[in-house]
């Protein structure tokens, strides 16, 4: 197993974390009510997707 010889200077290490950061949440409209969901998920407010109805996903919202 690889094992380095030197300690990484803080210049080295946060220059090399820089490009790792969250990315933002994408948001289309619902085709049936035109409220903001994720693609490929059940819609947060109505709980359809690809024209199915699906009663879990009106409980799967997060509170507070």
């Amino acid at each position: 197993m690889a094992v380095p010889k030197r300690k990484m200077s803080r210049a080295n290490t946060r220059h090399r974390r820089s490009n790792w950061k969250a990315a933002p949440v994408v948001l289309t409209t619902c085709p049936q009510c035109q409220a903001p969901a994720q693609p490929h998920r059940a819609c947060p407010s109505c709980g359809t997707y690809g024209g199915r109805h699906y009663d879990a996903a009106e409980r799967t919202e997060h509170q507070g």
